[in-house]
């Protein structure tokens, strides 16, 4: 059996998670990509063909001249309705295209989520037309881009002056990018991990994120969450039906304030940063496996028979200056008083990098997990000062 999986750069849950379930499967596997080289060197053993995997009539067409496959695939946040265009296209099993637009379009899922009577949250889109300054807007409010990923270009807004010099700073570094600009959802940040197959949907739990200080967002720690309270999954839920999310797997992040749950973004893909890797290995169940039998039209079972004592956190160390990485500690697996903990590298030394306020700019990440939330986090304190990462100018 065959699966296109369209992909920009390399990631962890590709390289980690769906190349490895697909073997498993027995699936044969070509990658299109318009960054081949990238790809060839991480998996040399891999069919990997330059497409311009942005451009859905250039995915059907490549696709088309190679033979019709079983499954089109792909996890990134930018290629989801090119994906879900050219399964449709194929006949195959694949998310709804204009539910992949509407949930990657940040604005149009305010004003879906507005107009069905589900959330209204005050927003405004912005394009090289709009008079920022003459925006009503409620202060403090977040300025993002309309399709941002990994809150690149988030940022906390507090005044009118401040918002019109905002503005211009991103679009400056995205010529042309359309805007939002809508009011501060106050609350605790956490995620929903949801996979489903259009009939049936599991909730794998989530987590609870903490931030960077103001004015951006920058996720420093995910502690896991096996099961948020009901009445707060219930107005997620509902908020996913209405936007139409129900295939595959999907990652919420919202926020809670005195009860309500609103949602800030919609990622209709797995959970990145290795928080993936982790729920699979946590849960016990194949999960990248899981999520590739729904896009070959095989239902998911009325459970998944996940484990349901584990805890977990993943901390992500921060570049605080724009440097070149001259010290840091290499990869390891270690075992601390019932506590699998696992340190993976993500800049390696010698690279030089500016300080971008997001993912970007994380130096490592440590996966920890264990069945006491309090041995948990010591492990990883611990383990966390004890390493060094130095940065020179």
């Amino acid at each position: 059996m065959r699966m296109y999986l369209l992909a920009l750069n390399p990631t962890d849950s590709v390289t980690e998670g769906f190349l490895p379930a697909a073997a498993r499967l027995g699936l044969d596997v070509t990658v299109l990509t318009d960054q081949p080289d990238a790809h060839r060197r991480v998996y040399p053993g891999i069919e990997v063909l330059e497409c311009d995997v942005r451009d859905f009539r250039s995915v059907v067409t490549r696709i088309s001249t190679l033979g019709r496959p079983e499954a089109v695939f792909s996890n990134s946040d930018h290629l989801q309705t090119q994906a879900a265009l050219a399964a449709d296209y194929f006949g195959l099993p694949g998310k709804d295209w204009w539910v992949t637009l509407r949930t990657k379009d940040k604005a149009e899922m305010r004003r879906h989520l507005a107009s069905s009577g589900a959330d209204t949250v005050w927003s405004a889109e912005v394009t090289e037309d709009t008079d920022v300054a003459a925006l009503d807007v409620p202060y403090p409010c977040v300025v993002k881009p309309r399709e941002g990923v990994a809150s690149e270009d988030v940022v906390r807004v507090e005044g009118a002056e401040e918002l019109v010099a905002r503005c211009a700073e991103i679009r400056g570094r995205r010529p042309g990018a359309a805007l939002v600009v809508e009011e501060y959802l106050p609350g605790e940040l956490y995620t929903l991990e949801t996979l489903g197959d259009g009939r049936v949907r599991h909730v794998l739990g989530g987590f609870h994120t903490v931030l960077s200080p103001p004015p951006y967002f920058v996720e420093e720690r995910l502690t896991f969450v096996a099961a948020h309270p009901e009445a707060v999954v219930a107005q997620v839920l509902a908020q996913l039906d209405v936007l139409g999310v129900g295939f595959g797997a999907c990652h919420t992040e919202f926020v809670v304030h005195e009860g309500r749950a609103r949602i800030i973004e919609v990622n209709y893909r797995a959970i990145g940063d290795q928080c993936d890797l982790l729920l699979a290995h946590l849960l016990e169940i194949p999960l990248f496996e899981h999520i590739l039998r729904t896009h070959l039209g095989e239902p998911l079972p009325a459970s998944l028979g996940a484990r349901s004592d584990g805890v977990a956190r993943l901390d992500y160390p921060c570049a605080a200056s724009a440097g070149t990485l001259t010290a840091a500690p290499a990869a390891t697996e270690l075992t601390v008083g019932g506590v699998r903990l696992t340190y993976r590298p993500l800049r390696e030394v010698g690279e030089r990098h500016e300080v971008y306020r997001t993912n970007r700019d994380f130096l490592g990440v440590v996966r920890a997990t264990g069945t006491v939330q309090e041995d948990v986090d010591k492990a990883v304190a611990g383990f966390l000062a004890e390493q060094r990462w130095e940065i020179q100018p």
